[in-house]
């Protein structure tokens, strides 16, 4: 189970990351800035799942989650470990967190229920056979009621194995 974290800002600028390592090119860091002024660097590695496989750019909105339980280094930005990267999107509503057997996610906001015509995927794309309950996913959802918690049909779910 991991411990969702997320920021969301506008992209100010993509760089490349050196790591040390023999993979020069293929980590950069994403600087997001938010309405409010505050900014976050995101380490982007080739693990890093995007969303819809979106290509992102300076002057895009979006959305990174990171595992909150993670050590940080203390420095100004923020920098974390990017896990997840969602370009927003007006059209879809989008959850990423664990969700107990019961499909409610871990801050008790969400509560899904699967239809037959719900897409279970894996990040790869290839479909998922077993129930999604204690797991970490990537929801993609509509409308959803105004309850607490809120309840929605999603009509794709990605697990994050």
């Amino acid at each position: 189970m991991t411990n969702f974290y997320s920021f969301t800002g506008t992209v100010t600028m993509i760089s490349e990351f050196f790591t040390g390592q023999n993979g020069e090119g293929c980590t950069q860091l994403f600087t997001l800035e938010n309405e409010e002024g505050l900014i976050v660097n995101f380490v982007v590695s080739p693990s890093t799942y995007f969303v819809d496989h979106e290509m992102v750019m300076v002057g895009d909105r979006v959305t990174g989650y990171y595992d909150g339980d993670l050590p940080a280094i203390l420095i100004y930005p923020p920098q974390y470990q990017a896990i997840v990267m969602v370009k927003d999107n007006p059209d879809q509503n989008v959850k990423v967190d664990y969700f107990n057997n019961q499909l409610v996610s871990s801050d008790g906001q969400l509560l899904l229920h699967l239809s037959p015509y719900t897409q279970l995927l894996l990040t790869n794309g290839q479909r998922f056979s077993r129930y999604p309950g204690n797991r970490d996913l990537i929801v993609f959802y509509g409308a959803s009621t105004r309850s607490i918690p809120a309840q929605t049909t999603p009509y794709r779910i990605i697990v994050l194995c």
